[in-house]
This record gives C-alpha cells, structure tokens and sequence, in this order.
C-alpha cells in the first residue's frame, strides 16, 4: 500500500463580515516568476474544478469487490451528522461498495463510541472510517487497527498523536485557521467597542468539549486571533473559564491586568440545552460584548439562550454581536435576522464522501494522500451564493 502525505491548503483569514465571499482555504502562492504563477494559477483553478466534481480527483476508481467499510461518526444528535452519512451513502452507490454508520447518542458518550470501535475491528474490516469524539480514547484502538492491518480514515477530526501507521489519510478541515477566520471577522465588528472601551470586557466562546482535536484547534485557533488583534491594537487579553483553553493560550495576561477577557464556557455533555446554559452565563454579564459558538450545538445553545435573554444584535451598538459555526436551519435563521454576523462552514456531506472514496482506493492499492477540506465564512448576503449555498445544510 502506497501512502503520500500532502501540505494542507492554508486557510485564508483575509476576510471581513460583509465583504464579498471567499473560501476560507487558497491555493498556495507562486512567488518566484511568471512560470509559478501561471502553475498556481492552473492547480488554483483544478481544485475549484475539483470542488465542483468531487469524483474529479478519483477519476477512473473503480470498486473490484463489494467493500463494506464501518464509519464511526460521533453522533447523530446534529444534521451536520445526517449531511455526513448522506455523502457516504452517495459515494457508496456511485462505487458500488457498502458502509455501516455507526455513532453514540451524543458526542459526549465517548466510552459507547469507544466500544463501537472495538466491535467494528473485531469484525476484520477491510477499511474503516472514523471521527472519534475524544481522540486520546482511540489510540488502543488505532494501534490493534495497525497491527491487523486495517487501514483507517479520519474524517471531520483528525488524530495527532495517532500510533504510526494506523491512520492512513485525513479528510478534515483546518479548524486552527477556521478558528482563527471567525475571529478576524468578529473582531472586525467589534473592534470599535474595544478601543473606545473605559473597562473591561468580555467575549464570550462555547466550545462543546475539549476533547476533539477538531473543537479543541477550532476554539484555540479562535482564541489565538483574537489575542493577536487585540494585542496589535495595545489592548491586553486574559482568557478565563474551560481549564483546557485557559492554559492553551499564549500571549494572555492575568485577568486583573486585562483590557478584553476571553470567558471559555464547555457544558457538562453535548446538547444545544447545556451548551445554552454555558452561553447565557456568559451573556447575562453587563460587559459581553460578543460571543462565539464553535459547532452547530453550541451556536444552537447560543440562539436558544437569547430566546430568553434577546441581546444579540449584529449592529455592536445596540446588542451582543454572535457569530457561528457550521449550518442548521437555526443557525441559518439567525444570520438571516440578524442576530447572528456571519458563520464559517464545511462540508460534512463532502467529508462523507470523500472518505469513501479514499477508503477505496485503499483497498484499489492506489496511493491516497490527505485530503484538506474548504471552509467559507457566510452571511446574510453571500449564503445564497454558489460557493456557499451546496454546504448549508439544515
């Protein structure tokens, strides 16, 4: 089995809420002469072409046996998780192979998935995708995976410290920078409020747990912009809450000493009601002055808890400003009235997708690489657009 490893597309962080829609991920620069221009202009427009045709990069794979592959997804709390499977199953007709989705109550449950994958290797598969809720609790898992030669597909989360050889390829966006996107253009919002500021304030973020690498780098990378623009505009950033992005962060003073504290909020277990009442803890505080939700749960938990409170505005003057991530038909709800700026989202259906895709050409013996996912940064103007539109899902 051959294995090559490819450089993620960066994330593109130049965006600002309300300008002109662009993906969050760019083709590499050219930087050199003419020649390397015209080359990055042409890989550029491939993998436009490749976003458009999601079988373009897979051409000519064909499926020599009925491959049954178990795909562990987190849960089927969320649509994010319904639009996943439904790649899976449109990849799985195409290739004329099968797949079994497999996933907990609730992407807090990480024993029950744990035990999911267990059952899944027992059987021998000859391949099996994986988006594991907490990705310390997989690595006995990967390692009996390695040594009976099961090749594995992260999708959605990745696992960093996965055993060598266990996880083959990725299929995941890079949710450091996406992180990051979401704060540039809540920062560009809000800015004003911070530098005319005579105390302190708060912006708020709820993250679903600290457990995911996905939500883990999500909420970190949102942290870590925040601090830098903050602190390129003289101001002075604590960060205080979830023990696990309070020790994370870098460039953070003590919370006495700030001019913005970041409050981190994790509910006990993943449901929008809980994720709700991390957020209304925070948006109850006379000097919030924005808050973030990092996945769809959480940016639900921020909407139901405005159903009680009625702060979020996205004119900074008059309310809370909010912002979001992934889709839903609440989210969506949000942006179109206002309550929320903008949100940034993926595409679990292509995550899907995609994975089948690799996961056979796998057992096709062909070489597969990493496969970097796009993210866009949406709002109420560009989410009709034709960018945007094929990946909010409700």
């Amino acid at each position: 089995m051959k294995i090559k490893k490819l450089i993620a597309l960066g994330l593109c962080a130049a965006m600002v809420s309300g300008m002109t829609v662009a993906p969050v991920f760019a083709a590499e620069e050219a930087t050199e002469d003419a020649a390397e221009t015209e080359d990055a202009a042409a890989e550029e427009e491939a993998t436009t072409e490749d976003a458009a045709d999601p079988a373009a990069q897979f051409e000519g794979l064909k499926a020599n046996e009925a491959y049954e592959f178990p795909m562990m997804v987190k849960s089927f709390q969320s649509t994010y998780w319904q639009a996943a499977v439904e790649g899976m199953q449109k990849a799985a007709d195409e290739l004329g192979v099968t797949f079994t989705a497999q996933g907990p109550n609730s992407e807090s449950d990480i024993a029950d998935q744990v035990n999911m994958i267990n059952t899944a290797i027992a059987a021998k598969p000859v391949g099996m995708g994986l988006a594991a809720c907490d990705t310390s609790s997989v690595t006995d898992a990967l390692k009996k995976c390695a040594a009976d030669g099961i090749p594995v597909v992260t999708f959605d989360t990745g696992v960093a410290d996965a055993p060598e050889g266990s996880v083959v390829a990725e299929v995941v966006t890079d949710n450091a920078q996406a992180g990051a996107v979401a704060a540039e253009n809540m920062y560009a919002a809000i800015k004003d409020v911070i530098a005319n500021a005579e105390g302190q304030v708060i912006i708020g973020e709820v993250n679903q747990d600290a457990t995911a690498q996905n939500i883990q780098q999500r909420g970190n990378g949102f942290i870590a912009k925040m601090i830098e623009l903050c602190t390129d505009a003289g101001k002075k950033v604590a960060v205080v809450g979830n023990e696990f992005y309070v020790n994370a962060a870098e460039g953070a003073v003590a919370e006495a000493e700030a001019d913005v504290i970041i409050e981190v909020g994790v509910p006990a277990q993943t449901t929008p009601d809980l994720a709700a009442t991390e957020a209304q803890k925070i948006m109850s505080k006379k000097d919030t002055i924005a808050i973030f939700g990092s996945n769809q749960v959480t940016a639900e938990g921020v909407i139901q808890a405005n159903n009680t409170l009625n702060v979020l505005d996205a004119d900074p003057a008059k309310g809370i400003v909010a912002a979001g991530f992934d889709a839903g038909t609440p989210q969506k709800e949000a942006i179109k009235s206002g309550k929320f700026i903008g949100s940034v989202t993926q595409s679990p259906l292509m995550m899907g997708y995609k994975c089948i895709y690799t996961l056979t050409d796998i057992c096709e013996d062909k070489e597969v690489s990493d496969i970097p996912m796009d993210g866009y940064w949406y709002t109420a103007e560009t989410m009709d657009s034709e960018d945007i539109a094929p990946n909010l899902y409700d």
